[in-house]
């Protein structure tokens, strides 16, 4: 299996120069991965599919669904794409490599809220695309956040991808609007995921609670998940 994937990286270096893969190749792979990850939890809301799993009753208008994949486009090619290609060279500068062999296995101020975030709220009932609708800002902002790790480690191309496609998988996952049985938040203590997530999501307000979106410590700690955990115990009483 390793020959057989080096063999397949070795015909896409020798065909695609370093910046090509960098910059387009990393934007195509991301807007892939949230694309097909994101998309078919549309066509559920819409065909009623799973709708048991469904953590708000409420559906989203197709309208309102055409308007968040239209921005999204806006916001992916002109945010994404030149942060992308302006950072290649920082990239370059911290050591990013795309060569043989390949590596080895990877073991809510007011303001701000009402100029920046509240445009990732505007979606009460999420679903998988919301993920990455939110304001300009917001976006370079995550986008930075993500990336400098990499950074400064200076990985190789495919570990860069590889991580880029887990942030991808788990924010459509903490957005789809459903608790699936096999949902990663079943099994791992602290981590969030969709029902913990939709609750920040109801309430469009800067004191919503549940900010985190993977692992949920810090809520438990300073206490911003107190309404969610009353809300479930409700639910199960």
């Amino acid at each position: 299996m390793a020959t057989i994937v080096e063999s397949v990286w070795l015909y896409v270096i020798t065909h695609f120069n370093d910046f090509q893969l960098a910059c387009l190749g990393s934007f195509f792979l991301h807007e892939s991965v949230f694309f097909l990850s994101g998309l078919p939890f549309i066509y559920f809301e819409r065909a009623g599919w799973l709708s048991k799993y469904k953590i708000q009753p409420k559906n989203n208008s197709p309208e309102a669904q055409e308007k968040c994949i239209t921005r999204l486009l806006l916001y992916h090619f002109c945010v994404n794409l030149p942060v992308m290609i302006v950072s290649y060279p920082v990239f370059r500068f911290m050591g990013m490599r795309s060569s043989l062999p390949l590596p080895s296995w990877i073991l809510h101020t007011k303001w701000l809220y009402k100029h920046v975030h509240s445009v990732h709220h505007e979606y009460a009932t999420p679903f998988g695309l919301t993920s990455e609708y939110a304001h300009p800002a917001e976006i370079l902002f995550l986008g930075f956040a993500t990336i400098i790790g990499p950074v400064i480690t200076g990985p190789h191309l495919i570990t860069l991808w590889l991580w880029m496609v887990v942030r991808v998988l788990e924010t459509v996952e903490a957005h789809c609007g459903y608790h699936f049985p096999w949902s990663l938040s079943n099994f791992l203590p602290l981590y969030g995921g969709a029902d913990f997530h939709d609750y920040h999501h109801r309430l469009l307000y800067t004191k919503s609670g549940n900010y985190s979106s993977t692992f949920i410590y810090m809520d438990w700690i300073f206490g911003t998940d107190k309404g969610y955990r009353r809300l479930k115990a409700l639910k199960s009483s």
